[in-house]
């Protein structure tokens, strides 16, 4: 399956781009805990492995935080794929917001 490639520049260093996204991480955990029935995570240094479960679907991945950019790379399945024009604008927005030098 072709997978989603995402790359945002920030100017936050490493570790407080982590913590972050480590903190959006467990927001979104609480607002959409309903839609998702499986969230699991694995860090390795600045390296995040992932699987979500959400309506039927599941999603693989991983983010590599680095001093000036935040990578990710998800696998989507056939079903996904029609909508990842979408997704991607999606993921890039956010992080960029989410990754500003002041947070709003």
């Amino acid at each position: 399956m072709p997978n989603l490639n995402v790359t945002i520049p920030h100017q936050l260093g490493r570790v407080e781009a982590k913590r972050r996204i480590t903190e959006r991480l467990g927001t979104l955990r609480q607002q959409h805990g309903g839609l998702v029935t499986s969230f699991q995570e694995t860090w390795t240094g600045d390296t995040m492995d992932f699987t979500v479960s959400a309506m039927g679907q599941t999603v693989t991945g991983r983010m590599v935080v680095e001093e000036q950019a935040l990578h990710l790379d998800v696998v989507l399945s056939w079903f996904l794929q029609m909508l990842a024009g979408g997704f991607k604008h999606q993921l890039e927005q956010q992080g960029r917001r989410l990754l500003e030098l002041s947070p709003k």
